[in-house]
């Protein structure tokens, strides 16, 4: 260990480095971000083994950013604060800003439909105040029961091939899944374009627009 009089403060905050260090971890921070789970919920939802997720948990609860909750003989872990959310949303817009192989990577992954042409936050309160959308919630039924956008309705992604055509015609679709980085909406939205509908995909998805609305009302 490097050896100067600050070293054991230092050492102290780099724990919290650590702990945002591994790609399953800033995941499961996301997961959380909706809401309370189980690590059995996560681990389904994030498509980690059992026991890694765990071991993962007890990390995150070590560095402050995470907390739990016992009922009866299952464990509930959240975010320890809505600080923590905010923090979140902060260091991914400061990671993004700073990082141009970053931005690539995320237009690549999310394809058009989820970068350039997708719904900003202010873009959606005007046209829900004019009522030119519809609001699809593409989480699983669980998820959605748990929080969603107000007016929203639950068409779980691997049932939007069957129900499309549930969905009217003439207004314009607005598709969200879990969160900044998921790939559900842009794609549904591909396939809504591809059956006729004007669709677009919400930027950031539910946690993004949790973190906005929740940083307003503070």
């Amino acid at each position: 260990m490097t050896e100067f009089p600050e070293a054991p403060v230092y050492e102290r905050l780099a724990h919290l480095g650590k702990a945002l260090s591994a790609p399953v971890r800033l995941r499961l921070l996301d997961l959380l971000d909706q809401g309370e789970c189980t690590v059995e919920e996560l681990a389904q939802r994030g498509g980690f083994p059992l026991k890694n997720t765990s071991s993962h948990l007890q990390q995150l609860r070590a560095a402050g950013l995470v907390a739990t909750r016992r009922e009866g003989t299952r464990i509930h872990y959240s975010l320890r604060d809505s600080e923590v959310s905010r923090f979140l949303g902060r260091f991914q817009e400061f990671a993004e800003a700073r990082m141009p192989d970053l931005r690539q990577e995320i237009q690549e992954h999310l394809g058009p439909e989820g970068s350039v042409d997708a719904v900003t936050h202010a873009e959606l309160d005007g046209m829900v105040e004019r009522g030119e959308v519809l609001l699809v919630d593409l989480r699983s039924a669980a998820e959605y029961e748990e929080g969603h956008l107000p007016g929203a309705v639950s068409v779980p992604s691997r049932e939007l091939a069957d129900r499309w055509a549930e969905l009217p015609w003439d207004t314009t679709i607005v598709a969200y899944c879990q969160g900044p980085y998921c790939v559900v909406s842009p794609r549904a939205v591909r396939l809504l374009r591809e059956a006729g509908r004007s669709a677009r995909s919400l930027k950031g998805g539910y946690v993004d627009w949790k973190r906005h609305h929740d940083s307003a009302d503070d």
